[in-house]
């Protein structure tokens, strides 16, 4: 059978920027929620994504698993950085948090 399009690319894409639109509020929330010591979670469930992706069949759910892990990884650089934008009053600091 003709094969007229390819959707992978499109539906890698999409789901590439779902990924990334739910990881921007968990930053903020998990910076606020439990400070920027939370990382070692994002590292953890990063290495696992990556090592699905190198266990799966699928091109495009390895791809996706792929992209979820390394925006983990980027969540790391992320949740450290909002730490810094709390400091400086761009984002609220949790009232309940010791210091």
């Amino acid at each position: 059978m003709l094969k007229i399009f390819n959707w992978s690319g499109i539906i890698i894409g999409l789901v590439n920027i779902f990924i990334i639109g739910i990881f921007h509020p968990v930053i903020i929330k998990g910076e606020y929620y439990f400070t920027s010591k939370i990382w070692p979670v994002f590292l953890i469930l990063g290495l696992i994504s990556c090592g699905m992706s190198l266990a799966v069949n699928n091109e495009i759910l390895s791809a996706i698993l792929g992209i979820l892990g390394f925006v983990l990884f980027w969540c790391i650089k992320e949740i450290k950085e909002q730490s810094e934008r709390v400091k400086k009053g761009w984002f609220p600091k949790n009232p309940k948090r010791k210091k």
